[in-house]
């Protein structure tokens, strides 16, 4: 009786796996307009930029192949080195800055005794709706040294006028804010997600056993927040090393090229001096560190994980 019963169901289940043309179809015209898109606007441009980091291409003419002179002439350049490390600088600044102001705000928003969350969440999550040209030309109003608000507001305390524009430590720390400013809210709503998601068993188990507000932070929200905030570190990584818009709008790299980061020493480069083969050599290295970043932080949590 069993095995009669197993021949009988076995060509129904087989039955049911069979799928409908239209079933099979529909996936796979949404795969390929993912893969078409990214073979058009990523796969394509690499593979040419590639191809022109080996080249003297000019923007004009036919380039000619040089092999890897361009990379040998990254060793000496001066220039390179110098918007390497102050792009590094700014990464290692601003992602901290970014993941506790945006990791703040989170905790307001789902604090119960906060009044007005919604309004709240509104305000914050306006400057993720506006351009980084416009966020850039919006601080660059705030910081001007002859024109800017915050000097006219401490010139009417009494207080002196800063080199927002001329010193490159304070030009760094304003680009800094206005990054953390533009790039929060984005987090902020990872955040309020992952925390929604803690149950709040936990928290007030602890709080009956006697744990203080900042224990039941360290010892349970902040580790429940690990995936989280890993996943907002790398973001913030790949995108303070890749910041170009707001700062080109903010100070241009300024004073000077003090803080010219290597987006735009690679701009400079390919479009200001018409250098595109060396350009695109530099982009081939700035790819590289990107990935290698990125496998540091993705192995550095694997491990956690197996701990």
């Amino acid at each position: 009786m069993a095995q009669d019963a197993a021949v009988t169901t076995a060509p129904a289940a087989r039955r049911r796996r069979i799928r409908k043309p239209g079933q099979t179809i529909a996936p796979l015209v949404f795969i390929s307009a993912a893969v078409v898109l990214f073979a058009l606007f990523f796969l394509g441009p690499g593979i040419l930029g590639l191809y022109y980091s080996f080249t003297d291409y000019t923007g004009v003419g036919e380039p000619e192949f040089i092999g890897v002179a361009n990379y040998l002439k990254l060793f000496d350049d001066q220039q390179f080195y110098s918007s390497l490390t102050r792009t590094l600088l700014y990464t290692v600044l601003a992602v901290p800055v970014h993941y506790v102001v945006a990791l703040g705000i989170s905790l307001l928003l789902t604090s119960a005794a906060t009044r007005f969350r919604t309004a709240a969440r509104v305000i914050f999550f306006l400057p993720w709706l506006i351009s980084p040209i416009v966020i850039g030309v919006i601080w660059r109003w705030m910081f001007g040294e002859n024109f800017g608000l915050v000097n006219y507001v401490l010139s009417v305390l009494g207080a002196p006028g800063q080199r927002w524009e001329t010193d490159g430590s304070l030009a760094l720390a304003v680009v800094i804010l206005a990054g953390a400013w533009g790039g929060t809210a984005f987090t902020m709503l990872l955040f309020i997600a992952a925390l929604r998601n803690i149950p709040t068993s936990y928290l007030e188990a602890a709080q009956i056993d006697g744990a203080s507000a900042a224990q039941r932070f360290f010892r349970i929200t902040l580790p429940l927040l690990r995936p989280t905030s890993f996943m907002v570190i790398l973001l913030g990584t790949l995108g303070a090393m890749k910041e170009f818009a707001m700062v080109q709008a903010l100070n241009g790299g300024g004073p000077g090229t003090e803080n010219m980061f290597m987006v735009q020493y690679i701009y400079q480069t390919g479009f200001q001096r018409a250098q595109i083969g060396y350009a695109s050599a530099v982009s081939m290295v700035l790819m590289v560190i990107l990935i290698v970043i990125a496998l540091v932080q993705m192995r550095f949590d694997r491990r956690e994980d197996l701990s």
